[in-house]
């Protein structure tokens, strides 16, 4: 082989050695690239108060919405509570996550669209609840005692509920509301 062949060759080689870098060197950044700006990237919110309380570590306000009466099955009145409604799915999902504070005398009012087994958490929920599962007749027919904040742990309805009721935690045992009573509301 000629001098001239060899040195040729050589460079070819370099040559190629270079091409392969730079297109090794390319797929790495394009590798790079796709990954960060799938993991950077932020969806934008549907629901901006709950982002906004998260971002800023701040609770919401209670707004009332509406007055939950529970009552004896023969009728006789119980208690009333002032109420917040969730009857959307956005609504019925964050509840009352992120909550300081919650008066005595209020709670929240889910409302479902059918008769079925409902199970709650307390995911992002600082408060301690009890949580109050009602079917469609407004009989209460489960009741969570003294749900633990922040806790994943799924809290079921035992039977079909379509209405839930969320009160401080306590709140069943001091005023005696138990299964078999009723919830009469009404929203304003």
């Amino acid at each position: 082989m000629s001098k001239n062949k060899t040195q040729t060759s050589k460079k070819q080689s370099v040559k190629n050695l270079w091409m392969q870098i730079t297109v090794i060197v390319v797929l790495i950044a394009f590798v790079a690239y796709f990954i960060l700006s799938n993991v950077l990237v932020t969806n934008n919110s549907k629901n901006n108060d709950l982002e906004k309380a998260v971002g800023n570590n701040t609770a919401y306000s209670f707004v009332k919405e509406g007055d939950l009466s529970f009552t004896a099955p023969n009728g006789d009145l119980i208690t009333q509570l002032e109420i917040e409604i969730a009857d959307d799915e956005q609504q019925r999902q964050t509840g009352l996550m992120f909550r300081d504070k919650m008066n005595e005398n209020q709670g929240m009012l889910f409302i479902f669209d059918k008769e079925e087994p409902q199970a709650f958490w307390m995911h992002n929920t600082v408060l301690p609840l009890d949580i109050i599962y009602v079917n469609s007749k407004m009989d209460i027919v489960h009741i969570v005692k003294n749900a633990k904040p922040f806790d994943d742990k799924s809290l079921p309805s035992v039977k079909p509920a379509q209405y839930v009721v969320e009160v401080n935690a306590g709140y069943c045992d001091k005023i005696g509301i138990k299964d078999g009573d009723k919830i009469v509301w009404r929203r304003e």
